[in-house]
């Protein structure tokens, strides 16, 4: 422990990083950096450096950091339609790489030895966490507290904060029974009685969204434009990635959208329960498809439906930045080129749907083909015939092989 004299901590204020931060200087006898990424989370972080001040530190980063991870990471994501496992859309995966990359990147800046992080040694944060820290900075050395103290429970954490004078303010209702993480993306809830994958989530539990038996009577349509397959606009305003993300968290929150209750394959082995609410990445997610659904090729499109759950997984385990998903990223990235267009969805009760799609320069839809009606010449019929006995040839020789 003696080769660290300075470490960047990934600091929340909360009770667990509070009690990481003087346990760092305590174990370890170094300076502490914190750094807290306001990436969407909706919680004041004013109380986050007179907190961190008080425990001796002197290095305070707090990072507005909204706009770039929309931008440079919701965004790609959402190009590739990536969902996890049928269900999950990756909220809470998809913003480790962009805290580890702030961590090692203050590393540099102040001259730090390590990094440390608040992730337990049972869950997949630690994985993400680490590979990005060690595939941008291979020589950087990582603190993870959980897999090293023996400050394995509340009480505990709670026990050593009131011993070492730690302030940590409990909120008036008590706070949330649930393990919970959020960004501009998702909130996520675990633990508490949803370890019982039989026990329902209590309709309390839910912050982002009514119940859909609550959500207003009357459905609300709204228009997408896309550019090169990202969200540029809500009913013809222009507005910034982070900004439109935003909104139609409200929109679709209000109609009871985005809720999921899911048990998944943790990439440590086990398997997790989890509740989310996503209400805006829902609707992206379905009206992104609509909208590659008349200007992306039909080859292109099964080739990314294939390539899709690979990639899924290479961000939920933790390997944004490794060079097999850069390399998936290029080629969804230029099947993005003629994704432009509008997209009309309907909101109503816990669903979206896709009622109008649109796009005046790059649509491969047309209308002259595909009519029942008479289509004047467009589609000579009999040429199917042919079509169908060469691909009924190879079926012909296997027939009775069994």
């Amino acid at each position: 422990m003696s080769d660290v004299k300075k470490v960047v901590l990934a600091y929340s204020g909360g009770l667990d990083t509070s009690v990481i931060l003087k346990w760092l200087q305590d174990e370890y006898d170094c300076e502490v950096v914190t750094f807290t990424a306001d990436i969407g989370q909706g919680e004041e972080l004013d109380e986050v450096r007179p907190k961190a001040e008080k425990l001796g530190v002197k290095e305070v980063f707090i990072d507005d950091l909204r706009e770039e991870f929309v931008r440079d990471f919701v965004y790609p994501m959402f190009r590739a339609n990536a969902i996890y496992e049928g269900e999950y859309l990756l909220g809470t995966s998809i913003a480790r790489p962009l805290i580890s990359k702030r961590l090692v990147e203050i590393a540099q800046e102040t001259g730090a030895d390590a990094i440390a992080h608040g992730a337990t040694g049972k869950g997949n944060d630690q994985v993400r966490f680490e590979l990005s820290a060690y595939a941008l900075m291979p020589g950087i050395k990582v603190i993870a507290p959980w897999r090293e103290w023996n400050l394995n429970s509340r009480e505990k954490l709670l026990a050593y904060a009131a011993d070492n004078g730690i302030d940590i303010r409990k909120k008036a209702d008590g706070g949330s029974p649930y393990s919970t993480d959020a960004n501009a993306l998702h909130i996520s809830y675990e633990g508490g009685v949803l370890e019982d994958p039989w026990t329902p989530a209590e309709d309390s539990m839910w912050e982002w969204s009514v119940s859909p038996e609550d959500a207003p009577d009357a459905a609300q349509e709204i228009d997408l434009t896309f550019e090169r397959g990202d969200i540029v606009a809500i009913d013809g305003e222009r507005l910034t990635p982070y900004q439109v993300l935003a909104r139609l968290n409200e929109l679709a929150g209000a109609h009871g959208i985005g809720r999921i209750d899911i048990v998944e394959n943790r990439y440590v082995g086990m398997k997790s329960r989890g509740c989310y609410e996503t209400p805006g990445g829902t609707v992206m997610l379905r009206a992104h498809r609509a909208i590659e659904s008349i200007t992306l090729d039909r080859e292109a499109a099964h080739l990314k439906d294939e390539l899709m759950p690979r990639y899924a997984k290479l961000i939920y385990n933790g390997y944004w930045f490794s060079p097999e998903r850069e390399m998936l990223q290029a080629a969804i990235d230029r099947s993005q080129t003629h994704v432009n267009g509008t997209v009309r969805v309907k909101l109503y009760k816990g669903s979206v749907s896709v009622v109008g799609r649109a796009s005046e320069s790059d649509s491969l839809f047309d209308e002259a083909i595909a009519t029942f009606e008479d289509d004047r010449g467009a589609y000579d019929q009999k040429d199917a015939a042919g079509f169908i006995r060469l691909n009924a040839l190879r079926l012909r020789l296997g027939h009775g092989r069994g």
